[in-house]
């Protein structure tokens, strides 16, 4: 009996994976497999539905053949047919290929720099999209959407670059308000992630300064000794620098200080003056002042008492007494004139007093006196009238006309500011004779014929002089009486005229201020 063995043989087929539809991502590596059974040696071929380019590589290995797409490219989007032939059996089987790209993040751009008040300019981008016709595009600020772009029928076969702006006018609001890009790429029927991408950015708007004003603490008026504290305050974006200048009527001091607070520790009374707080931003280019006056109370500060042109001037001239003082509260300034008990006030202008022709009864004491709330201060200066010798009175003793022997006593007073020198000058062809005086009183003992003559009185200060002009004769010689008789007559000629004479000095004295002493010594001829 004959065994029968039957042999099964497998039927030749095939099939390419992924199957009839896949969806990949530009950029990606994407390989295409056709696989074959029932045939031993298959004869492969790869092509595109339209005959484009394939944009991969083939593999064949035995059964199966592969096309790998790497990377995967705009031009891969199409439909690929493989075809195997097995002993001239012919099988075929086509996969679509269907492409996308959203790879990123959106990013937005604004203007250079966003000012308020200026036009802002938001900038969306997104890079590397496919395709785009499918593109959706939104700005927002925080919640309220500003534009909306879609790109419909924008058909292309490569990437692109999508790109959304919007402008604004931009508000102080604005500054810290967030800026959201959303980009939506909403394919039907792919399936891929993500399908959305957003980006957001806080506005950072400049502005000011604006608003700028000065803090003074404890207050714009303090005593002295005091700690101030002055802070300028602005609003500014970016913070904005900040310069202390001080004014004065005369001068300006400026403080380079790099913070809004200007601290004085110990306020002194020149601390007072009007402060100037000046900001500027560096990015707007814009500059803001803010001032304020400061007030340091103190007691009478700077006191002077000052004479023009001084203190010690000559009888006639104009004198000015000035009296002046700074402090806050405002210095009150009083000037005396005081001469032993009696004070008399006078009359200032701005604390001026003046003496259009001063006379020596203007000299004397004179006192200033400042005065506030917090205090009072005073000075005082001595002023001196200088005076030429001036109402001189010459008294000769016995007479100017005397007998050989007798002595000449020849009497000067006078007045003068400082005290005078006297000289008693002889004059004649041949020479001339000069005596000094002593407490003003000049003396020629037992005269003779010689001394007759002229005789010049010379009264004289550093302020001026006076000149007295004397005649002098000598006659006969005097004679010798009994001795009893000129006993008598001397004595009672002593009584008679040492009363006169010492009334006439006690008079004399009282109405001549004469300053200084002279010493009695007796006449000296002096050849010059």
């Amino acid at each position: 009996m004959r065994r029968q063995i039957f042999c099964s043989v497998k039927a030749f087929e095939m099939e390419i994976t992924p199957a009839d539809r896949v969806v990949e991502r530009i950029g990606a590596t994407l390989i295409l497999t056709c696989n074959t059974t029932g045939c031993a040696l298959p004869k492969f071929s790869w092509r595109t539905q339209m005959d484009y380019p394939l944009g991969g590589k083939v593999y064949n290995n035995k059964t199966h053949s592969t096309l790998t797409m790497n990377p995967v490219s705009a031009e891969n989007y199409n439909d690929y047919l493989c075809t195997v032939i097995c002993n001239k059996e012919k099988k075929e089987k086509s996969v679509k290929v269907e492409l996308y790209s959203f790879p990123s993040d959106p990013i937005i751009e604004t203007s250079a720099s966003l000012v308020v008040g200026e036009t802002a300019t938001v900038i969306c981008k997104i890079h590397d999209v496919f395709p785009s016709d499918h593109l959706e595009l939104l700005l927002k600020k925080d919640e309220q959407i500003l534009h909306r772009k879609t790109f419909e029928g924008d058909v292309s076969t490569k990437t692109e670059t999508k790109t959304v702006a919007y402008s604004f006018n931009l508000t102080t609001e604005d500054n810290g308000k967030e800026i959201v890009c959303v980009a939506r790429l909403q394919i039907a029927g792919m399936d891929f992630e993500p399908k959305e991408r957003l980006t957001s950015l806080k506005l950072n708007a400049n502005f000011g300064p604006q608003n700028t004003s000065i803090n003074a603490s404890p207050g714009n008026s303090l005593m002295e000794g005091h700690f101030l504290k002055l802070t300028c305050m602005t609003d500014s974006n970016p913070p904005a620098q900040v310069f202390w200048r001080k004014h004065l009527a005369k001068e300006t001091i400026q403080h380079f200080i790099e913070n809004s607070v200007l601290s004085i520790p110990h306020a002194h009374f020149t601390d007072s003056g009007q402060y100037i707080c000046e900001v500027v931003n560096p990015v707007t280019n814009k500059t803001e002042k803010a001032t304020t006056n400061i007030v340091i109370q103190a007691p009478p500060k700077n006191a002077s008492l000052m004479v023009f042109p001084s203190s010690s001037v000559k009888e006639g001239e104009s004198v000015t007494i000035s009296c002046s003082a700074t402090g806050v509260p405002a210095v009150q300034i009083i000037l005396e004139k005081k001469i032993g008990d009696v004070v008399t006030t006078l009359k200032t202008e701005d604390g001026k007093y003046t003496i259009d022709k001063v006379q020596p009864e203007d000299a004397g004491k004179y006192e200033c006196t400042f005065t506030n709330k917090f205090g009072n201060h005073s000075l005082d200066v001595e002023l001196d009238v200088k005076v030429p010798p001036q109402n001189i009175t010459v008294l000769v003793y016995p007479s100017e006309n005397v007998k050989e022997g007798e002595n000449v006593t020849i009497m000067c007073s006078t007045y003068s500011n400082p005290p005078s020198q006297m000289i008693l000058k002889k004059v004649n062809q041949d020479e001339e004779i000069i005596l000094p005086a002593v407490n003003g009183t000049f003396t020629l003992y037992n005269v003779t014929k010689n001394d007759t003559g002229r005789y010049l009185l010379d009264v004289f200060n550093e302020v001026g002089n006076n000149i007295k002009v004397i005649e002098i004769a000598v006659v006969g010689k005097l004679e010798k009486p009994d001795q009893i008789m000129p006993l008598m007559i001397a004595l009672s000629c002593v009584t008679a005229i040492a009363i006169p004479v010492v009334a006439i000095l006690i008079y004399v004295s009282r109405k001549a201020k004469i300053n200084g002493s002279y010493s009695l010594v007796k006449a000296l001829r002096l050849k010059v």
